[in-house]
């Protein structure tokens, strides 16, 4: 049979989806620097130990020992595929010292460790898997025991009038590829819902459901009012800035108040002093 007759692999049938994650999801060197100005502005100094909860890929993990050469990290998840890609691929590319660095445990993110993190990050809306308030404050109760006397618990949240539409997707072209994050589901009754993230190639070929996630989707008073409730000090919401098109910039600082945008990304961080 002629070469060209013979069937080739498609895109997607090629593509890894965890590379294509972090290439559409996750900027960790945003992380690390939204963290660094955090933990300044609250206790005015440099934090060096970071337990990211939820790690999955532990890109955040990675850039955080890279970013300084005596900072440690912790990445806890109790999913050990996403960890041994990270082992696989972005930790290998770490120098040695790095990588000694930075533990991995394969756990529920509420276990209690013996060392106390100064930063606990659950990036990704991930905490929403935790769907009635009693197990979400009970994970923020957990996480306050895990952290340091000056600790800081630094979560992300999703909303606006998009987020609670049902089949409704977000199309964003890559240089190689298309990712698309689909709201496939929301119950405005219990405000359970479900997200699958896709992903398409030039070939015409598709990745679905690469990636699903099933969701309470919390908003900003709930989780507030919930952290406060789990015995933090202070609770602080970090809310985007825009350019001059309107669109979000990428800089986020403290705020009582925001605005009305159809989706907006938001960090809140909620504040244990001792």
């Amino acid at each position: 049979m002629p070469k060209d007759k013979r069937k080739r692999k498609t895109f997607a049938a090629k593509a890894d989806k965890y590379d294509l994650y972090q290439q559409s999801v996750q900027e960790p060197e945003c992380e690390v620097e939204f963290f660094d100005k955090a933990f300044e502005e609250q206790f005015g100094r440099t934090a060096l130990l970071l337990r990211e909860d939820f790690c999955g890929t532990a890109a955040v993990c990675c850039e955080w020992v890279k970013s300084q050469k005596d900072r440690r990290a912790i990445g806890v998840d109790l999913d050990p595929e996403p960890i041994d890609w990270c082992r696989n691929h972005t930790f290998s590319k770490l120098k040695s010292e790095q990588q000694d660095r930075i533990t991995f445990i394969l756990d529920d993110v509420r276990k209690q460790l013996d060392e106390k993190a100064e930063i606990i990050s659950a990036q990704n809306f991930s905490f929403f898997l935790f769907t009635t308030r009693d197990e979400l404050r009970g994970y923020f109760e957990s996480a306050r025991d895990n952290l340091a006397d000056e600790g800081l618990l630094v979560l992300d949240m999703m909303g606006g009038s998009e987020v609670f539409l049902d089949d409704h997707s977000d199309v964003t072209e890559k240089d190689d590829f298309t990712y698309e994050w689909e709201q496939a589901t929301f119950d405005p009754i219990t405000h359970h819902c479900k997200f699958h993230i896709h992903f398409k190639f030039p070939d015409g070929s598709k990745l679905k459901k690469a990636f699903t996630y099933e969701w309470r989707l919390w908003t900003l008073p709930e989780v507030c009012e919930l952290l406060r409730e789990a015995g933090y000090s202070e609770v602080h919401v970090y809310w985007e800035g825009v350019d001059d098109d309107g669109e979000g910039d990428g800089v986020f600082t403290r705020a009582t108040c925001g605005t009305a945008d159809p989706a907006w990304v938001a960090y809140v961080i909620a504040v244990n002093a001792g």
